[in-house]
């Protein structure tokens, strides 16, 4: 489950590596820059990741918000906090992506 990638970032990495590895810099960067922990950053990215209504952006929160200490009620209640803002049809497409996961977990 952790090591898990899609074959379409598989795919740019091989065909870009040099904006990858730009990318992966930059990501490391941005997530050392403030005082979030890691387990706050993912729960954070996973609500704009919901907010962009990114299926896969939320998916690989998901996960990467699981390994950082984040339990599945911690997930599904950024979710839930969604319906307010991004709205019902927005907060359901993500529970389902959400779920997909957690019941792989």
């Amino acid at each position: 489950m952790a090591d898990y990638l899609p074959d379409i970032y598989l795919n740019f990495r091989d065909r870009f590596p040099g904006v990858a590895e730009a990318q992966d810099r930059l990501g490391a960067e941005v997530d050392a820059a403030g005082p979030l922990d890691e387990r706050t950053s993912r729960l954070v990215k996973l609500g704009i990741a919901v907010g962009s209504l990114s299926d896969g952006a939320v998916r690989s929160n998901v996960r990467k918000a699981l390994a950082a200490g984040a339990t599945p009620e911690e997930i599904q209640h950024v979710v839930l906090l969604s319906l307010t803002t991004r709205g019902f049809p927005a907060a359901i497409a993500a529970w389902g992506w959400v779920q997909e996961v957690l019941d792989q977990v």
